[in-house]
């Protein structure tokens, strides 16, 4: 589904992602972990449109997006969440899933501002997707609250929410274990498989690595910008190399 060909992104002297190659595979669940600074966060940006890269390029479902705009891979069927919470916090939670599904809509100006019988079908369906969505992680009876009103947890499944909102293909998770407790972490580990059983692929970048071995079918390991592994959990896990850049050593 997602290839990334040896790309590379610099800023000024310092490499961010050197000569990096990848795959995600149809309704698998893929890892991407490392230290602080490695290039995870920056990698992401490549595929989701963010930076262009200097040299490779990336390829969606066969074709090249390298170069497009944010909202153009979105449409092509990428979504993605980021490491700091972004939801429109005074909009309920309703409106922050509808504000997903974005992309999908194709009531133009004039059927909106006439309100033609059209524009109303899309919005009814709009809705009852939202709901859908929101009964999946738990969150039907909050679906008219503020956002902000949320618990820290609920505001990170409702990110996951909205990103699943304009139907991807593809799910881009930057962190989204990050602040969350054991119990919402084992949460989180039952709905991310849901979700690629429901056939959307997965890349998730995470630090928690009890998380990580159990969750990914394979996980790609970088540092300082470049490659340094890649294989199942358990490869990973005993590889010597992982264990004294990232895990800690002996």
């Amino acid at each position: 589904m997602l290839k990334v060909n040896d790309v590379t992104l610099s800023f000024g002297g310092l490499k961010a992602v050197n000569h990096v190659s990848m795959e995600v595979r149809d309704g698998s669940i893929t890892g991407l972990i490392g230290p602080n600074g490695a290039g995870k966060t920056t990698f992401f940006n490549l595929v989701s449109g963010v930076y262009k890269p200097d040299s490779g390029n990336v390829e969606f479902d066969g074709r090249e997006i390298s170069g497009k705009f944010c909202y153009q891979i979105n449409e092509s069927g990428i979504s993605r969440t980021y490491q700091v919470i972004n939801l429109f916090k005074k909009m309920t939670v309703m409106e922050n899933v509808l504000v997903g599904m974005h992309s999908r809509l194709k009531g133009g100006f004039w059927p909106s501002l006439l309100r033609l019988d059209i524009q109303k079908k899309e919005e009814k369906a709009a809705r009852e997707k939202a709901v859908e969505l929101l009964r999946f992680v738990g969150l039907e009876d909050r679906a008219f609250e503020q956002a902000g009103s949320l618990s820290y947890g609920d505001q990170r499944l409702l990110e996951i929410v909205r990103g699943l909102a304009s139907d991807p293909k593809l799910l881009l998770l930057d962190e989204p274990a990050a602040g969350m407790n054991s119990k919402e972490n084992d949460e989180l580990l039952v709905l991310l498989k849901k979700i690629a059983a429901r056939g959307v692929a997965i890349l998730i970048i995470e630090h928690d690595m009890k998380l990580m071995m159990n969750l990914c079918d394979y996980i790609y390991v970088l540092y300082y910008g470049k490659k340094l592994a890649e294989g199942a959990p358990a490869e990973i896990q005993k590889n010597p190399e992982v264990i004294a850049a990232y895990l800690g050593g002996e």
